[in-house]
């Protein structure tokens, strides 16, 4: 096990680590700017190695996330949900706060705009944050009584067919008893951070962040009657692969293709937590409101048309 921290922000943190969507346009000079800021309040600056290698800066110490989670109070991401959901998953056994400045289009983790980060940052780093945990899920494909792949999700488990090719029929259990098998073009296992992703999209439930629970959201079910449910975050769900084709599971971005017949997922929540930070004042049903447009009404003349 690595060496863990408190999960909260400290008190004048001294070591940043700084994260970046390297190849997204501008985010150079931003980067740039954040690691400046920094060095002017007297931080100890760390560049996670993908992003150093990818912008020219000089002066600074380059880390693995391995290497950050050990010596980082704090970790900024700058990029989009991806950037934040592959360092969240590899910072997340140390426990390190993540701040996210949103370069992506979305933004439901990198919450910060670029015209804003250096004031909010200012006052965050100075202690002015609110800290919010977040759950992850880690799963197994066990073939033949061994475990072939394990990995976490910050978002979810999906088990899926392949493009172009038949439904996929799942047996589906929670904590050992049977719940049903589908005959679906897959099954989505989401987080309450994921149920805005993928799960959304396939018409599931939106779960607020600090709800204990799993949702379980079939992708376009053959029966209209399977229809998403949400499990208790102490569950063990087993997927079992009964038929199809060219079927596949993803966690998060990490897949492993050419599942076989009887082949077993295996999701349950994860002991680590990530820990994100927001400027005060922050809200959840702020971020939904903008980023599903829910401050949005057509105009009277448009609901006559």
């Amino acid at each position: 096990m690595p060496p863990t921290k408190p999960a909260s922000l400290p008190s004048g943190p001294k070591t940043v680590a700084i994260v970046g969507k390297y190849l997204a346009a501008g985010s150079a000079q931003s980067l740039s700017e954040i690691a400046g800021f920094l060095d002017q309040r007297g931080h100890n600056v760390i560049f996670e190695t993908e992003t150093a290698l990818n912008i020219a800066l000089e002066g600074f110490v380059e880390m693995t996330p391995a290497q950050i989670g050990q010596h980082a109070d704090v970790a900024i991401v700058l990029g989009g949900d991806g950037t934040m959901l592959g360092i969240a998953r590899q910072l997340a056994p140390y426990k390190v706060p993540l701040i996210g400045i949103n370069q992506g289009r979305l933004g439901f983790m990198t919450d910060i705009s670029l015209d804003r980060m250096i004031p909010l940052l200012d006052d965050m780093l100075s202690g002015k944050a609110e800290s919010e945990q977040r759950s992850l899920l880690e799963g197994s494909v066990v073939r033949d009584h061994h475990i072939i792949f394990h990995g976490l999700a910050f978002n979810d488990v999906v088990v899926s067919r392949g493009t172009g090719s038949g439904m996929v029929e799942l047996r589906v259990e929670v904590d050992g008893r049977f719940m049903y098998n589908q005959r679906s073009d897959g099954l989505i296992v989401a987080t309450p951070t994921g149920s805005t992703a993928y799960a959304l999209s396939a018409g599931g439930p939106l779960l607020h962040p600090s709800l204990a629970g799993i949702g379980l959201v079939p992708i376009a079910p053959h029966a209209l009657s399977n229809r998403p449910i949400v499990v208790p975050d102490s569950s063990e769900i087993v997927i079992e692969v009964i038929s199809g084709r060219d079927i596949s599971v993803n966690f998060d971005m990490q897949s492993l293709a050419s599942l076989l017949h009887h082949d077993r997922i295996v999701v349950k929540r994860s002991v680590h937590t990530i820990t994100f930070l927001h400027p005060q004042g922050w809200s959840y049903y702020d971020t939904l409101r903008e980023k599903l447009h829910w401050n949005e009404y057509p105009s009277v003349e448009g609901q006559l048309k």
